[in-house]
């Protein structure tokens, strides 16, 4: 057995659903329109558990979007010798977690402190396209410009969206790969 006892696991079990209700909730609310009984709840704990973990509403917010940054470096992390095929599967997580592109727009209208250190994902996203980057266009310019490609959809008016009525998930995913081969050819 691994060393990690029982009441651990429990208690990493406990901090898990909390984070991943976390999310879901100031998401969908905000900062300030999440409510901390709300995700005591959906994470089936008690508030009392989230103050334990998290100290206070701010820490539990921190906690999440931290969380939420860190688990979809996790499940994309950079392709530096093929960004085209990076962007797209940007793209199709976003498709598939809006909430963790929404909490960190929420983070930057409500907790701007809490987005604004460079947390150790990103420094190392910045390394590792370096070398695709150029005078013109450096390492964080090029993150930023991919992520905001990836996006685009996500961040789009409706209305403007609805006006091709032939556009799909797939051809929209396409034009984000076409959009970033063109611009690092």
């Amino acid at each position: 057995m691994s060393g990690v006892s029982m009441g651990q696991r429990d208690a990493e079990a406990t901090r898990a659903r909390i984070l991943s209700a976390a999310v879901t909730e100031f998401a969908a609310h905000g900062y300030s329109g999440g409510r901390v009984d709300r995700i005591a709840k959906d994470a089936e704990s008690n508030v009392r558990m989230i103050y334990a973990y998290f100290g206070n509403k701010s820490g539990l917010f921190d906690a999440a979007l931290a969380d939420a940054i860190v688990r979809m470096a996790e499940e994309v992390p950079p392709q530096p010798s093929d960004l085209p095929t990076w962007v797209g599967e940007l793209f199709d997580f976003h498709q598939r977690r809006p909430e963790v592109l929404r909490i960190s727009l929420w983070a930057q209208l409500e907790r701007p402190e809490a987005a604004s250190e460079p947390l150790e994902t990103y420094l190392a996203k910045v390394e590792s396209v370096q070398q695709q980057a150029s005078p013109a266009i450096g390492a964080v310019d090029l993150l930023v410009i991919i992520y905001a490609v990836a996006q685009a959809w996500q961040l789009a008016p409706i209305g403007l969206l609805a006006a091709d009525a032939r556009a799909s998930s797939e051809t929209r995913r396409a034009a984000a790969v076409e959009a970033v081969t063109r611009m690092l050819a």
